[in-house]
């Protein structure tokens, strides 16, 4: 069996998946997105999921990344630490079969912090192997939990997580400013003004309620809020990233409708920003971790 004869690759995460084709020329040929993530799957029930992909994409082996090789996913894959590149990462593959291979996350413990990432590495890595980014830079890569790491010749070398999407999330379906973040969030003015009020001051908790007392005071438009509430975490979240050693430019990774409002916020914080297309940088990482498979026979 050769990879390089046509794999499957698939980004498995929490709540959904994304499953690519690939053919001998490397080149993607079909793919899907759906919402089988893994707390999707019933118990024991990972073989038929996974039945599933090849119903869809073909009779191929599979390369598998994200969720799918955590302790709550097929089968556990343990963290590469840093600093790691994807030969580090091909080399600790989890085979869950014979023709079923999950690539491990990477983690980070230094100065009493610990961190860990699954799916994003591949994407980063996939990126400086595209040559995409430079082996030593720092990349945001906006989600449910936003990444910024820090590379350091080719390598993850150190990496934070913030959890902003998934705060944003809270805040609108179950906190005091639910009923006033229904609306879209754009890189509007709005934005602009809670980005600008997070970067100047530390005093997110209180900025946030703010928001609530300005509409009630009619000194915001309630269709502005969830624009502003989404600045000022962004905002918050940009200056964590300032703390890594940035050069002028930050490289933006991931889906469009995330990555343009970081865009704007790394903007104005002082840095110039280059946004890359995610899905291109994780079929990179993955077509370069199936040739490593081929290499080691």
């Amino acid at each position: 069996m050769r990879w390089a004869e046509g794999f499957i690759t698939a980004d498995w995460g929490t709540t959904n998946r994304r499953a690519y084709l690939i053919d001998a020329s490397g080149q993607r040929i079909d793919e899907f997105e759906d919402d089988k993530g893994i707390l999707s799957v019933r118990k024991g029930g990972f073989g038929d999921a996974v039945a599933e992909i090849r119903e869809r994409l073909g009779d191929l082996p599979l390369l598998l990344a994200g969720m799918v090789g955590s302790n709550r996913g097929w089968v556990e894959a343990p963290y590469v630490p840093c600093p790691a590149d994807l030969a580090d990462l091909a080399r600790a593959l989890i085979w869950a079969g014979e023709r079923e291979a999950i690539i491990p996350g990477v983690s980070v413990v230094r100065n009493n912090r610990a961190d860990v990432m699954r799916g994003e590495e591949v994407q980063i890595l996939g990126a400086r192997e595209a040559g995409l980014i430079s082996p030593d830079s720092v990349v945001c890569h906006p989600g449910t939990h936003n990444k910024w790491i820090h590379l350091r010749m080719g390598k993850i070398h150190n990496f934070a997580t913030v959890m902003t999407g998934e705060l944003f999330g809270l805040l609108k379906d179950y906190s005091i400013l639910s009923g006033i973040l229904q609306a879209p969030v754009e890189p509007n003015a709005a934005f602009e003004r809670g980005v600008r009020q997070a970067l100047d001051s530390d005093f997110l908790p209180a900025q946030l309620f703010g928001v609530r007392a300005s509409v009630l005071l009619e000194q915001l438009k309630q269709e502005d809020a969830a624009s502003v509430v989404s600045g000022l975490l962004i905002g918050t979240d940009v200056r964590i990233g300032m703390s890594f050693p940035l050069a002028a430019r930050v490289m933006i990774l991931g889906r469009p409708e995330l990555t343009r409002l970081y865009a704007v916020a790394v903007g104005l914080a002082g840095r110039d920003a280059t946004v890359l297309d995610g899905e291109q940088c994780f079929l990179a990482g993955a077509k370069r971790i199936a040739e490593l498979i081929d290499e080691r026979g």
